[in-house]
């Protein structure tokens, strides 16, 4: 006989995700503080395939460009930027990120993710051509997924534009979606302590929200393992929730951990049940948002196949080039499909957008032989 210990308090909390309640977040605390971590894991897997397949697990390829270091923000945790005065900065030209590109769609990609510094020495008309040019250049069935919040109040205070119409410039010029890059800790002491310089809280809450409203969807992250608190992380978790129950725009989430590039920024080890938890807290608290990746590049294969089985339903992978963090992500198509068959699953491509109708609903199996997904 198998024996699971009674936890009152949290055993009622799993049962009401099971039976298809919402969750508040003093309850969602309650499981981050006392929740047996493997219990988590079996109901966020049992809500996980209720919205999805039980089978599948989907991957993408894309290619991050990140078109500048220069950056005006100087995050505590981060090591990519350089400030103007550097001579090791670097600045792409839209001929360079075209060439990029180029290259990236004979490895596979048909999607690409733009990102870089909070430059000032680029012009809005930068952003435009480099836009268009990915779209008449390299094809029109290039998703474009780019800029983050951060990036876009930049381009609206130097544009001298609404923001409303700067996205809408961006949008005609050929921007398909938006990241939910610079979210980190969404509350405003992580936030001074992150980088007092970046986009507070309210003002990234406008700016996804204002994206959703022009159309451009995309994904929300959180980004954990400093001296965040456990009520700051379900903060953050109801936050998100609140926004896409007025827009419905965040089509995935994707927890992950900071890594340690700085001195001046505190990175304590996140143990894995700690991530698996905090995965399926977001399963089980994120009621409204239907996919969830786990990031191999940051947690590694080990972890993330686990997470499979404890409420995500993507792997965030293949990223052909990372220059932010150090990655321990998959680099080929191939190796993806292996990794999703050895951890249980069948491997679907997806695009930015969770569109799997694009692609060939089936696929070589690992015999050879030409399974249905």
């Amino acid at each position: 006989m198998v024996f699971f210990p009674k936890h009152p308090s949290t055993d009622s909390i799993l049962e009401k995700c099971l039976g298809g309640e919402r969750i508040e977040p003093s309850e969602a605390l309650t499981l981050y503080k006392e929740a047996d971590f493997l219990k988590v894991m079996e109901v966020s897997r049992r809500v996980r395939n209720r919205k999805v397949s039980s089978k599948t697990v989907t991957y993408t390829i894309f290619q991050i460009v990140n078109y500048s270091t220069f950056c005006n923000i100087d995050c505590s945790f981060c090591s990519f930027y350089e400030p103007y005065s550097s001579e090791k900065g670097i600045r792409l030209s839209p001929e360079q990120i075209i060439d990029k590109m180029s290259k990236a769609s004979e490895q596979g990609a048909d999607q690409v993710f733009l990102q870089g510094g909070v430059d000032e020495n680029l012009p809005f008309d930068y952003y435009l051509e480099v836009l268009s040019r990915i779209k008449s250049e390299i094809g029109r069935h290039i998703h474009i997924r780019a800029f983050s919040p951060v990036e876009l109040l930049h381009m609206e205070s130097s544009s001298g534009m609404s923001l409303k119409k700067v996205l809408q410039n961006l949008k005609e010029a050929g921007m398909d979606s938006v990241p939910g890059a610079g979210a980190e800790i969404l509350v405003e002491r992580m936030r001074q302590i992150l980088s007092p310089k970046k986009a507070s809280t309210s003002e990234w809450i406008r700016v996804m929200e204002s994206c959703h409203e022009e159309g451009l969807f995309g994904s929300a992250n959180i980004v954990f393992g400093s001296e965040e608190t456990p009520e700051e992380i379900i903060e953050h978790l109801s936050l998100v929730r609140g926004l896409q129950d007025r827009t419905g725009g965040f089509l995935s989430f994707i927890p992950w951990t900071f890594q340690k590039q700085t001195k001046k920024f505190y990175v304590r080890d996140v143990p894995s049940t700690e991530y698996l938890k905090v995965l399926g807290i977001c399963r089980l608290f994120l009621d409204n948002i239907d996919h969830l990746e786990t990031s191999l590049m940051v947690i590694g294969k080990g972890v993330g196949s686990l997470a499979l089985h404890g409420g995500a339903d993507d792997i965030s992978s293949v990223v052909l080039e990372e220059n932010v963090l150090k990655s321990y992500g998959i680099k080929s198509e191939q190796k993806a499909r292996d990794f999703i068959y050895e951890s249980g699953f069948h491997p679907l491509r997806r695009n930015l957008l969770y569109e799997t109708d694009c692609y060939l609903m089936e696929g070589e199996g690992r015999d050879g032989k030409t399974e249905v997904l």
